[in-house]
């Protein structure tokens, strides 16, 4: 690796300036989530170091960070341009030209599996250092799965990997990306994720569960929606040792007449092996055990001035005295946190539409969108453990912005340990009030503009406005 342009009170890492602007500071708790030299290693090891004098590995990784941060110009590639400049300056050095395709070309070079590692190794890491108490019961980890997707420039490379929705015209519609996250209860962040194109075989969210089942410890509880449940599924969780809550599949029969009686509309069952699916081999099918015994419950939701609806759950947490229904019911509930989170990662983060466009650099925005979460998240459990309180307590968007604009200062000279203690102890009061019962119509006032939606390709419209004008 090149020299790179540093201040001599930095670090012996060159990395240091990413983690020192994520609270990396021996006094807390989280300090060895991500230290600087862990970071380093890891592009090491994926041979992803280049160098450069002002866009080699860690100024490229620095910028891209704050730009999926940012909304609006600072997303901008020229806005990470001058993000570079200036710290330049800061440091007394020469800064570079504001020619942007230099730095995105090494945005190119950043290695994805480096950087989908880093996102697994924060979180994974911050998860195992968690206190009892944002654990389910003190003692169980809950990890949540849910599926969004997003779009994305509509360039011929994006369309070839990632093809439109197989009902729009050609040319009247976005390519589009099936994604799946598998979040953590107790800190909110992305324990791994996998994507692939919206439509065909094997690019459901159940194939792109069973991707990320390594993300899955003995003892774990995962929790998802019906759409995967299915008896291959726990058999696959079953065999790691890792428990499952979900609610059962619309196209099941539920029959509370059968199976062993354990209180009102809570049961024990036996469902039987179905026939081999396309996607498992035979000497997989031949490890899922014929029969499993699963514990189904159902309870009913009433909301004051609402219909109340009827949920059936399916889990394998079949100990009645150990696992009330109630308790259930509650782990359940908390299935709908994945959907907040997901609604941060897509709304604040702006994930809902990519900017890159190459499919390449799409998967490298991907995982450096999820870093990015994952590192405020991060700096979030630093305050809630500062705080008392629980990390989902906080505000996300607030904790970002307060990122945001003290980025510079905290890469550049970092803060002391006064500072750092009124830094946690301002965000950890930045508390999302609890609104119980809190909904709102999925309606908008401001109208926009009225233009028509695009029918045919752009270049057919044209050609007709040419015509019409000649």
């Amino acid at each position: 690796m090149s020299s790179i342009p540093f201040d001599p009170t930095f670090r012996k890492s060159p990395f240091s300036q990413i983690s020192r602007s994520f609270l990396d500071d021996s006094t807390l708790p989280f300090t060895n989530v991500l230290p600087a030299d862990t970071i380093e290693l890891i592009f090491r090891k994926h041979n992803a170091i280049f160098g450069g004098e002002f866009f080699n590995t860690v100024f490229v990784l620095w910028a891209f960070l704050a730009q999926v941060l940012s909304d609006g110009k600072n997303r901008s590639c020229s806005a990470a341009v001058s993000r570079i400049a200036t710290f330049c300056l800061a440091l007394g050095q020469t800064p570079p030209d504001d020619d942007t395709g230099n730095y995105c070309r090494a945005r190119s070079k950043l290695s994805v599996n480096a950087l989908a590692d880093l996102v697994r190794l924060v979180a994974k890491n911050t998860e195992t250092i968690s206190p009892d108490i944002w654990l389910w019961k003190n003692k169980h980890h809950a990890k949540l799965v849910d599926g969004f997707t997003a779009t994305m420039p509509d360039t011929t490379k994006n369309q070839q990997r990632f093809p439109q929705h197989s009902k729009q015209a050609p040319g009247c519609g976005f390519p589009i990306m099936r994604a799946c996250v598998v979040l953590s209860l107790a800190t909110a962040m992305v324990l791994d994720a996998a994507f692939d194109k919206y439509e065909g075989k094997e690019t459901g969210e159940s194939a792109l569960l069973r991707k990320m089942l390594d993300s899955f410890n003995t003892g774990d509880i995962a929790v998802f929606d019906r759409y995967c449940c299915s008896y291959m599924m726990f058999a696959l969780f079953q065999q790691r040792g890792v428990h499952v809550c979900t609610r059962i599949h619309a196209g099941r029969h539920v029959d509370f007449r059968k199976g062993k009686r354990l209180g009102d509309y809570d049961r024990l069952v036996t469902w039987t092996r179905p026939r081999r699916p396309e996607w498992m081999t035979p000497e997989q099918y031949a490890t899922i055990p014929e029969t499993l015994e699963l514990r189904m419950i159902q309870y009913s939701l009433v909301g004051k001035g609402r219909r109340s609806r009827t949920i059936t759950l399916v889990t394998t947490l079949v100990d009645g005295v150990e696992y009330p229904k109630e308790e259930i019911a509650e782990l359940y509930g908390h299935r709908w946190n994945v959907e907040l989170d997901i609604r941060q990662i897509k709304r604040t983060l702006n994930m809902d539409h990519f900017r890159c466009k190459s499919p390449e650099m799409v998967e490298r925005e991907f995982w450096t969108t999820l870093l990015g979460y994952n590192l405020v998240r991060k700096v979030i459990c630093e305050a809630a453990s500062f705080a008392g309180v629980l990390p989902r307590r906080l505000s996300f968007t607030r904790t970002c912005a307060h990122l945001l604009e003290t980025w510079m200062l905290w890469s550049l000279n970092g803060v002391g340990s006064r500072s750092l203690a009124f830094l946690l102890g301002y965000l950890g009061r930045l508390v999302v009030p609890d609104r119980p019962g809190r909904f709102e119509p999925r309606v908008i006032k401001r109208r926009l503009h009225r233009y028509p939606l695009m029918k045919e390709p752009r270049h057919a419209l044209k050609e007709r406005q040419k015509s019409n004008l000649s």
